[in-house]
């Protein structure tokens, strides 16, 4: 597979609403502009989604906002992945329109948030992202977090692709991998920690006009191999890649490019052993799932069937150079998402 590094900074879409060129990056190098847009703008998604996973603790923290336009949301959701108990605290939001202001550029502007349920804040500060959140719930079970992830100078993930089918519909969308986490997350009187050492979250920041009905698959983790920061993006189904894959290797915050990677999931059972395989042979992996945080949604002409499951991951993944990494048990998700909205 011919891939295209993109390399000089222009705008995302030209005057027709397509994508300039699409391709892949290190860094957000296309200018996202919400007004070049030139399909109905109801079809706009916006999304700045943390995950923060513990490899000790067997648990994770996700946040996420988005602004699609007709709905939004703001969501924390804790799964205590050792235990197979998920707490989601969901704000729903009809017709955001944009109102939520969330930033063109991951490296620009701050997020917040605040309602009589709920204060959510992503705050940019020197060296890296403070992730602030408080809920108060029903019967006194509040929640509430205050996590620093530490983003030194690094490469990211960083993908520009269209839809065959609809030439105004792209995915413009960055991962930032290998944030080492540091603070906490209180829930029912409970506090869970987050250690730099050995825990980190990732950032999925995206833009984009989509189509209705998709099918997609991710995968990601991080981990530190022995002092150093390792970390692996993967997808595939989602619109046409053929100018470039959101497969990328990270280690100590250079990127290694990665060919097409399967996700090959026997007979569709989603908690039997996963394999991922890449067609070079340098992200070879198995995947032991042990929990499955499902969300099945279908409101009219709207619906979400989503798996995002947790497990150890083992097996060897091969740098540009040809420097083998050996992955031995470490906490990582993979998802199976299927949209139609």
């Amino acid at each position: 597979m011919q891939q295209r590094k993109i390399t000089k900074r222009a705008p995302l879409l030209n005057e027709q609403g397509h994508l300039t060129c699409p391709g892949w990056a290190t860094d957000l190098v296309y200018a996202y502009d919400p007004k070049a847009v030139r399909a109905n703008p109801i079809r706009i998604k916006e999304w700045d989604y943390y995950i923060i996973l513990s490899d000790s603790g067997e648990y994770a923290l996700s946040l996420c906002i988005a602004d699609n336009r007709y709905m939004g949301l703001v969501n924390a959701a804790f799964l205590d992945i050792h235990n197979g108990k998920k707490f989601d605290f969901l704000v729903p939001l009809l017709f955001p329109m944009g109102k939520l202001h969330l930033p063109t550029d991951s490296s620009k502007g701050d997020v917040i948030f605040k309602n009589r349920f709920c204060d959510f804040r992503y705050i940019l500060t020197d060296g890296g992202r403070h992730l602030m959140c408080d809920y108060q719930l029903p019967f006194g079970k509040n929640f509430n977090c205050d996590i620093f992830l530490h983003q030194p100078k690094m490469d990211t993930m960083v993908i520009a692709t269209p839809w065959k089918e609809d030439p105004k519909a792209f995915y413009y969308n960055q991962k930032i991998n290998c944030m080492r986490a540091e603070g906490y997350c209180v829930f029912n009187g409970q506090r869970y920690t987050f250690s730099p050492e050995t825990d980190f979250g990732t950032l999925d920041w995206g833009r984009g006009v989509w189509t209705y009905d998709n099918t997609w698959y991710w995968g990601s983790g991080n981990a530190d191999i022995d002092g150093h920061a390792f970390g692996f993006n993967i997808g595939c189904g989602f619109g046409d890649t053929s100018a470039a894959s959101e497969n990328m290797l990270f280690y100590d915050g250079k990127c290694h490019k990665l060919d097409r990677v399967e996700f090959l999931i026997p007979g569709g059972d989603i908690m039997q052993p996963w394999k991922f395989t890449e067609t070079n042979h340098r992200f070879e992996m198995d995947f032991m799932p042990i929990f499955d945080h499902r969300t099945d949604i279908s409101a009219l002409i709207i619906s979400q069937d989503a798996h995002q499951v947790f497990g150890r991951l083992c097996g060897t993944a091969v740098l540009d150079d040809g420097t083998e990494i050996q992955v031995q048990n470490k906490l990582v998700f993979a998802e199976r998402v299927h949209n139609r909205f």
